[in-house]
């Protein structure tokens, strides 16, 4: 048998009551609004009421802070991981938004706030910036397009392995420390130890070859070894300043 799918009428007489208790006085469907709530002379609350998280539910609620700084939303509590999920994302949303989050747990007209309005204050991670720049910097050129999915994406780490990839197709069995000179890959020895694709074997100390997948990887990623050099050919030379 099919769920019943809620209403929103349904997460009204819940909402009221919470209000009232709080000492509002509630009305529904005042001008755009789904609820207003009033106490004396402060701010009106309005909470705007979706069956379902959505796009236009954050748009009217938007819309709706154009009349008041105490604005919610207000969905059914669903169950489950996929809702846990998506109440976590859009708790997020609403506050950088500046919106107050309300679930109704419609078996008993449970009513929780998750969230009161209140001003975004953003908060950089600085760990997370000094990734993405890092990222930037080493990147050769720019291989993917933006919008691309992540499987398959040309990373400055899979980059560099290519660079190493090449030199020892190009010289056979090497040195790390030569590697590293002659492709300018720093990290060359922990790259290839970690073997992270399977394309690199240490046959000696200190010195790696390549896997049968590495030899295979040459063929798969000839084109973009080829445009990386040329990309890399192309840099200006920087001049070193007299001392």
């Amino acid at each position: 048998m099919a769920t019943k799918k809620p209403l929103e009428t349904e997460l009204y007489a819940p909402i009221k009551r919470l209000f009232e208790g709080q000492g509002y006085e509630v009305k529904g469907e005042i001008g755009a609004a789904d609820v207003v709530a009033v106490r004396g002379t402060e701010d009106p609350i309005i909470i705007e009421l979706k069956t379902s998280f959505s796009l236009s539910l954050f748009h009217q609620a938007v819309e709706r802070q154009g009349i008041s700084d105490i604005v919610y939303i207000a969905v059914p509590r669903g169950t489950g991981k996929p809702f846990q999920k998506a109440l976590k994302n859009n708790k997020t949303l609403c506050r950088r938004l500046g919106l107050g989050l309300i679930s109704v747990r419609l078996k008993d007209n449970f009513v929780e706030i998750h969230l009161d309005p209140a001003p975004y204050k953003p908060r950089q991670i600085a760990r997370k910036k000094t990734r993405l720049l890092r990222e930037f910097a080493n990147r050769v050129g720019d291989p993917n397009s933006g919008g691309a999915t992540r499987q398959g994406l040309m990373t400055a780490y899979r980059q560099a392995a290519l660079l190493c990839l090449h030199h020892l197709h190009q010289n056979g069995p090497t040195k790390a420390a030569l590697v590293a000179k002659t492709a300018q890959i720093e990290n060359a020895r922990r790259l290839m130890a970690d073997n992270h694709y399977g394309w690199f074997e240490r046959v000696q100390t200190g010195i790696y070859a390549l896997t049968p997948n590495g030899k295979n990887a040459i063929k798969t990623y000839a084109a973009d070894i080829t445009t990386m050099q040329e990309t890399i050919a192309a840099r200006p030379v920087e001049q070193e300043t007299p001392s």
